[in-house]
């Protein structure tokens, strides 16, 4: 069993999915609210490995959404500095395991943790592609 990081938006939908199948898969969770975590640009960047700039970016925020941030427009410490502020901006969940971290559930940590037979894309896709919010979590993650 792994001890896992999980930073998530809480109430999430997609998030809450991608914890149950961690959880099955033998691993102890621990769920952090990504809007309240103490971010700075040094600690977030170390998330993002070799992914590009425009794929640390939340497709589905808000301001993504409505073309009021265009991910592409942005260089690391832009991008860095914009996430530190606005949290909601940043790809989720992001993942700490082994002393290894990733940004979003379809990379290879994520594989490695679920297993061979678990398809963790399955569960990339925002619940509500309507656009929709999300409703708030009843109790508040630390």
């Amino acid at each position: 069993m792994t001890q896992i990081l999980f930073y998530e938006k809480p109430g999430c939908a997609t998030n809450r999915k991608q914890k149950i199948l961690l959880a099955e898969a033998g691993h102890e969770v621990v769920a952090k609210n990504l809007l309240k975590e103490p971010w700075t640009a040094e600690r977030l960047c170390a998330f993002f490995g070799d992914l590009p700039v425009d794929e640390w970016f939340n497709p589905n925020a808000p301001q993504v959404k409505s073309g009021a941030v265009n991910p592409r427009a942005f260089d690391a410490e832009l991008a860095l500095a914009n996430m530190v502020i606005e949290p909601l901006l940043i790809r989720r969940p992001l993942i700490e395991a082994d002393g290894q971290k990733c940004a979003g559930f379809n990379q290879n940590l994520v594989q490695t943790l679920l297993g061979p037979d678990k398809k963790p894309a399955e569960t990339v896709a925002c619940s509500r592609p309507d656009g929709s919010p999300c409703p708030p979590e009843k109790i508040s993650a630390e």
